[in-house]
Protein backbone atom coordinates (compact mmCIF):
# COMPACT_ATOMS: atom_id res chain seq x y z
CA UNK A 1 0.00 0.00 0.00
CA UNK A 2 2.80 2.45 0.82
CA UNK A 3 4.33 1.94 -2.63
CA UNK A 4 1.03 3.13 -4.10
CA UNK A 5 1.05 6.16 -1.79
CA UNK A 6 4.62 6.88 -2.87
CA UNK A 7 3.67 6.75 -6.56
CA UNK A 8 0.73 9.09 -5.93
CA UNK A 9 3.06 11.42 -3.99
CA UNK A 10 5.38 11.45 -7.01
CA UNK A 11 2.48 12.32 -9.28
CA UNK A 12 1.60 15.24 -7.02
CA UNK A 13 5.22 16.35 -7.33
CA UNK A 14 4.66 16.45 -11.09
CA UNK A 15 1.47 18.42 -10.46
CA UNK A 16 3.25 21.08 -8.44
CA UNK A 17 5.91 21.45 -11.12
CA UNK A 18 3.17 21.74 -13.73
CA UNK A 19 1.48 24.47 -11.68
CA UNK A 20 4.77 26.38 -11.50
CA UNK A 21 5.09 26.20 -15.28
CA UNK A 22 1.53 27.42 -15.79
CA UNK A 23 1.99 30.22 -13.24
CA UNK A 24 5.06 31.38 -15.18
CA UNK A 25 2.91 31.69 -18.31
CA UNK A 26 0.02 33.45 -16.54
CA UNK A 27 -0.68 36.92 -15.19
CA UNK A 28 -3.00 38.49 -12.65
CA UNK A 29 -5.48 36.37 -10.72
CA UNK A 30 -4.87 33.32 -12.90
CA UNK A 31 -1.22 33.31 -11.84
CA UNK A 32 -2.22 33.32 -8.16
CA UNK A 33 -4.61 30.42 -8.72
CA UNK A 34 -1.76 28.39 -10.22
CA UNK A 35 0.36 29.21 -7.17
CA UNK A 36 -2.47 28.00 -4.91
CA UNK A 37 -2.54 24.78 -6.94
CA UNK A 38 1.22 24.53 -6.49
CA UNK A 39 0.92 24.85 -2.71
CA UNK A 40 -1.90 22.30 -2.49
CA UNK A 41 -0.04 19.78 -4.63
CA UNK A 42 3.13 20.37 -2.61
CA UNK A 43 1.39 19.73 0.71
CA UNK A 44 -0.36 16.60 -0.55
CA UNK A 45 2.87 15.28 -2.06
CA UNK A 46 4.81 15.82 1.16
CA UNK A 47 2.12 14.28 3.37
CA UNK A 48 1.97 11.18 1.19
CA UNK A 49 5.76 10.95 1.17
CA UNK A 50 5.82 11.13 4.98
CA UNK A 51 3.18 8.39 5.19
CA UNK A 52 5.05 6.15 2.74
CA UNK A 53 8.34 6.50 4.61
CA UNK A 54 6.78 5.10 7.76
CA UNK A 55 7.37 1.60 6.35
CA UNK A 56 9.65 2.10 3.33
CA UNK A 57 13.38 2.83 3.59
CA UNK A 58 13.84 6.62 3.49
CA UNK A 59 16.66 6.53 0.93
CA UNK A 60 14.70 4.37 -1.49
CA UNK A 61 11.42 6.20 -0.96
CA UNK A 62 12.97 9.62 -1.48
CA UNK A 63 14.87 8.51 -4.58
CA UNK A 64 11.75 6.95 -6.10
CA UNK A 65 9.65 10.02 -5.21
CA UNK A 66 12.11 12.44 -6.81
CA UNK A 67 12.59 10.11 -9.76
CA UNK A 68 8.86 9.95 -10.47
CA UNK A 69 8.73 13.71 -10.17
CA UNK A 70 11.71 14.19 -12.47
CA UNK A 71 10.46 11.79 -15.14
CA UNK A 72 6.93 13.16 -14.98
CA UNK A 73 8.10 16.77 -15.08
CA UNK A 74 10.30 16.13 -18.12
CA UNK A 75 7.36 14.46 -19.89
CA UNK A 76 5.04 17.35 -18.98
CA UNK A 77 7.70 19.73 -20.27
CA UNK A 78 7.86 17.88 -23.57
CA UNK A 79 4.13 17.32 -24.12
CA UNK A 80 2.60 20.41 -22.51
CA UNK A 81 5.28 23.09 -22.61
CA UNK A 82 6.77 21.98 -25.96
CA UNK A 83 10.32 21.48 -24.65
CA UNK A 84 12.70 19.59 -26.98
CA UNK A 85 12.78 15.78 -26.88
CA UNK A 86 16.36 15.24 -28.00
CA UNK A 87 18.00 11.84 -28.25
CA UNK A 88 20.26 12.43 -25.25
CA UNK A 89 17.38 13.74 -23.15
CA UNK A 90 15.37 10.59 -23.89
CA UNK A 91 18.41 8.37 -23.24
CA UNK A 92 18.98 9.85 -19.79
CA UNK A 93 15.26 9.78 -19.03
CA UNK A 94 15.25 6.06 -19.87
CA UNK A 95 18.22 5.41 -17.57
CA UNK A 96 16.45 7.31 -14.80
CA UNK A 97 13.35 5.14 -15.21
CA UNK A 98 15.53 2.03 -15.10
CA UNK A 99 17.17 3.26 -11.91
CA UNK A 100 13.81 3.90 -10.24
CA UNK A 101 12.64 0.38 -11.13
CA UNK A 102 15.95 -1.04 -9.90
CA UNK A 103 15.62 0.70 -6.54
CA UNK A 104 12.13 -0.71 -6.10
CA UNK A 105 13.32 -4.23 -6.98
CA UNK A 106 16.25 -4.25 -4.55
CA UNK A 107 14.55 -2.54 -1.58
CA UNK A 108 13.34 -4.63 1.33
Amino acid sequence: MNWILLIIAGLFEVAFAFCLGKAKESTGNEMYLWYVGFLLALVISMLLLVKATQTLPIGTAYAVWTGIGAVGTVLVGIFVFKEPATFLRMLFLTTLIGSIIGLKVVSH
